[in-house]
């Protein structure tokens, strides 16, 4: 049976080890134990304020790492600097704000414009493939594709959150963004809100290669441990 590659986003791994600005929980740790539990990639985001993956962590997963490694971060100078530096497999551009507790939407890529544009080229020309973290809205999906990202990864929030009688609105949204994704012969990854409880209607969606998930995941592991956590969410992502 065929699955969706997996993503384990290690972030908050490192959230609780700057609660305390100590040493311990280790997200390099944490990264290499996700890897032995069926994680296909991993995920981290380096965000401008630092709160919780450092540049030590990103350089040492760079090191370690025997899978695919994504980094999610802002369309700046610094973290394009960065990129360049560590090479990752993949980089996802996604919007940044200090004041959210984490990532809210996606990129407004009509309003980034040309910023955008020379992120993605020199990402590209060094050998990396770029994605843009957006909302199911084909307006964006189409500027993607315009501005030459390899994929799209899917903000799946609006149907994390959904009520009953929203569902299946939410996942129609989700459906279609993918499918015009692939049109446009873009990749298709989702991630955000995810859960053990949700993700299945989600891995029905055709088009969608990829899932990065991490919030649900390093919560199951508080409990039976992170190889354990992904192994349970690589058996729900079976199709």
């Amino acid at each position: 049976m065929n699955r969706i590659r997996l993503g384990v986003n290690v972030d908050h791994v490192a959230t609780i080890r700057e609660a305390r600005k100590t040493t311990e929980p280790d997200p390099v740790a944490a990264a290499m134990l996700a890897e032995q539990g069926g994680a296909d990639q991993i995920t981290f985001h380096l965000r401008e304020d630092r709160r919780h993956i450092q540049n030590r962590d990103a350089r040492l997963i760079m090191e370690m790492a025997q899978t695919l490694v994504n980094l999610e971060m802002a369309a700046t100078p610094e973290m394009q600097e960065i990129a360049l530096a560590l090479h990752p497999d993949s980089v996802t551009l996604v919007p940044e704000r200090r004041e959210e507790v984490t990532t809210e939407g996606g990129l407004d890529l009509r309003r980034m414009g040309e910023r955008a544009s020379q992120t993605v080229k020199a990402l590209k020309e060094g050998g990396i493939s770029v994605a843009a973290f957006l909302t199911p809205d084909l307006s964006q999906i189409k500027e993607a594709a315009r501005l030459g990202f390899d994929a799209v990864e899917i903000h799946t929030g609006e149907y994390a959150n959904a009520t009953r009688d929203e569902v299946e609105r939410t996942i129609m949204a989700v459906h279609d963004a993918a499918k015009a994704a692939r049109k446009f012969g873009m990749h298709v990854h989702a991630g955000h809100g995810l859960t053990y409880h949700n993700v299945h209607p989600i891995v029905g969606v055709a088009d969608i290669e990829e899932l990065n998930i991490g919030h649900s995941i390093i919560s199951r592991a508080v409990f039976v441990g992170i190889e354990r956590a992904v192994s349970e969410m690589v058996q729900l992502i079976k199709r």
